[in-house]
């Protein structure tokens, strides 16, 4: 005869079978969107004094990914394999801005956009309106802050501010329209890192460096990244203001949006619309 087994053991079992199940099975795509919805709600609530001071931080610390690529380029020989060991210094500020929960504004291209798409009316719309306008400038106040302090100080050598300089040269001299055509893939990259994050269980540093170094290897251009490289040369002489507004800064911009919003969460957005409700209050 089987000995019976008390009726609480075959509870428990059954809780951690649907535990098990659970974890496996991972967050389904909607409840993915519902946490990207929460988190740009709670964004755009956000004062806007917090959310300037989160932007500077952002672009102060973003400028680590180029700092990290140019010590990468000094140190490592002339070879057909440097530049894909190169390109993993770029993943430094990165790391630094998510996962420090800094107001980026190429994340805000999803996280604040999916608001919008639910409610789809005007006060949405300006909200998220505001929040983009004060979190660019924070970004691109905090890139030049520390793009003069890297120009105007000893603190780089010789060799590193060489690197900086060849990076940062070959980030804005693109063609305006290579410029926006390669800011697509890199809106659709961070875009997809804040879509992955909330299912990625203690993964969040693989995922964050395996796609910023994508973006970085396949010289894609990054709007905030980016305008530390514009700044770091403009604050020396090397870069026009026209060229850098009208030949990188707006093309890159438009770029990331559209990879960041008109492709990848519309895109999200319509894989998940049956499932969700037809008016969210």
């Amino acid at each position: 005869m089987t000995e019976a087994r008390p009726p609480g053991e075959d509870l428990i079992q059954e809780e951690c079978e649907n535990e098990a199940v659970e974890e496996a099975t991972g967050l389904s795509p909607r409840l993915i969107f519902e946490t990207i919805r929460r988190n740009g709600e709670e964004e755009l609530e956000r004062p806007i004094r917090a959310l300037w001071w989160s932007g500077i931080a952002a672009g102060l610390l973003i400028s680590f990914s180029v700092l990290g690529k140019a010590v990468f380029k000094t140190h490592l020989p002339e070879a057909s394999w440097s530049p894909l060991v190169e390109n993993l210094g770029y993943s430094l500020g990165f790391l630094m801005v998510i996962l420090g929960r800094m107001q980026l504004f190429t994340e805000n291209t999803i996280t604040t956009v999916v608001p919008v798409m639910l409610r789809g009316d005007k006060a949405s719309f300006l909200r998220t309106a505001r929040l983009w306008a004060v979190v660019l400038a924070a970004n691109v106040v905090g890139a030049f802050l520390i793009a003069s302090f890297f120009a105007l100080t000893p603190v780089l050598d010789a060799d590193l501010r060489a690197a900086m300089v060849k990076i940062s040269e070959h980030a804005t001299g693109m063609p305006p329209l290579i410029g926006l055509i390669s800011g697509i893939p890199s809106g659709i990259l961070i875009a997809a890192i804040v879509w992955m994050l909330p299912s990625a269980q203690h993964s969040e540093i693989p995922l964050i460096v395996i796609f910023t170094w994508m973006i970085a290897a396949g010289d894609f251009t990054h709007i905030v990244a980016g305008s530390v490289e514009m700044a770091f040369l403009m604050v020396q002489g090397l870069l026009p203001l026209g060229q850098a507004i009208f030949g990188f800064f707006i093309p890159v911009l438009v770029g990331n949006v559209i990879g960041g919003t008109a492709v990848f969460t519309v895109l999200t957005y319509a894989q998940i619309k049956p499932e969700i409700p037809e008016h969210r209050p």
